[in-house]
């Protein structure tokens, strides 16, 4: 059973998270805001009122995940003294403080994430590498664990472009994913991702290594100011795939966009290459083509603005986005996270969207002093 220390601890961390979110502050923020949303013309101004919808939201999800944990510490706390007088057993005990201290853990990891990006919807990409089949198989593993991970946390998904492979898995998909805080989760999983296994394409069944690269960016909406050039713009429009029959598209309803992106700091160019086939409407593709061009642009700045802040935390451990991050050993029954050191043997898991350690660990390594 818990100890009186474990008690007092979970205790301890329920109160400094009152304090670290400033909760009373939360509060009055909420209801001057969900005032605002009272105003008869709140909705003349759509895009103004959605953001302050969203605000509101944020705020409200804040205070309910923060009274979650203050109740499961009461509950632990009643549960001790109740064991005392005889009246729950051990394990009931066990069961109330394991369920507090995994909503403590949560809090206190949505709590390290305070860039303005962490709390934006993203946009997650996957490119198989080099290999083949194989490659292309692990890049369909990879989106596969992705949208469980999502399904799992009440993330909405949409898959705005997919290319199957020559022969099996994907050559590339991107996936727009919404949720409280989905960036600042996902945003761990960017770069190359390392898969060995006996290779089930291979006649010889040699151990073979695999490669594929995810890339995730905030998605933004449009109350985030970005500049785009439209003279630096150029289409191309092509048929969506199908499966036959009837779901071919005959009209050319899918769009690639082509930027030239210009460095403002170092001048060089180089061509960002965007493709939509999320809607049968020519239109719409073009829009969500935009979007995903201005969440890339807008992700470029802010990762100028980290890497000027991590030349001044010098001391900080740096880690490195897009180098090989994790490597996925099946037959030594292995994952292994390579910035954090943080492993696990339940590949299944893994590989079934159960992701919370390696994010926990990346988070903790982001913000050690």
């Amino acid at each position: 059973m818990i100890t009186q220390e474990q008690l007092k601890d979970i205790q301890e961390r329920t109160e400094a998270l009152h304090r670290y979110l400033d909760i009373p502050q939360k509060q009055m923020q909420w209801e001057e805001e969900q005032l605002r949303t009272q105003d008869p013309e709140f909705w003349n101004d759509r895009e103004r009122a959605e953001a302050q919808m969203k605000l509101v939201k944020s705020l409200e999800k804040w205070l309910k995940d923060y009274k979650e944990v203050a109740a499961f510490t009461e509950e632990v706390n009643l549960a001790f003294d109740f064991f005392k007088e005889e009246m729950v057993t051990e394990e009931e005990v066990d069961a109330a403080y394991a369920k507090a201290l995994a909503a403590v853990e949560a809090l206190e990891l949505k709590n390290m994430l305070r860039q303005e990006e962490d709390a934006m919807d993203c946009v997650l990409k996957i490119n198989s590498g080099a290999g083949g089949t194989e490659a292309q198989d692990w890049a369909q593993m990879l989106m596969r664990m992705y949208l469980r991970y999502a399904e799992a946390n009440g993330y909405k998904t949409t898959i705005a472009n997919l290319q199957d492979g020559d022969e099996a898995g994907i050559k590339t998909v991107t996936i727009e994913i919404e949720g409280d805080m989905a960036y600042g989760y996902l945003k761990s999983e960017n770069g190359v991702h390392r898969l060995v296994r006996v290779s089930p394409y291979n006649a010889q069944g040699k151990r073979m290594t695999s490669f594929a690269s995810v890339f995730v960016t905030p998605l933004v909406d449009d109350t985030i100011e970005v500049e785009v050039d439209p003279s630096r713009i150029s289409w191309d429009l092509f048929r969506s795939g199908g499966a036959g029959g009837q779901n071919v598209n005959k009209v050319e309803t899918g769009v690639r966009l082509r930027y030239q992106y210009k460095d403002p700091d170092t001048g060089e160019e180089e061509e960002i290459l965007i493709e939509n086939t999320e809607s049968r409407k020519q239109l719409e593709n073009r829009e969500n083509a935009m979007r995903l061009l201005r969440s890339q642009l807008y992700d470029r700045a802010m990762q100028k603005r980290r890497a000027a802040q991590a030349a001044i935390e010098a001391g900080k451990k740096k880690i490195e986005w897009g180098s090989q991050i994790r490597s996925y050993v099946f037959d030594d029954r292995r994952v292994k996270d390579h910035r954090t050191n943080y492993q696990t043997s339940d590949v299944g898991g893994v590989m079934d969207g159960k992701l919370d350690g390696f994010i926990k660990a990346y988070l903790m390594e982001e913000h050690r002093p």
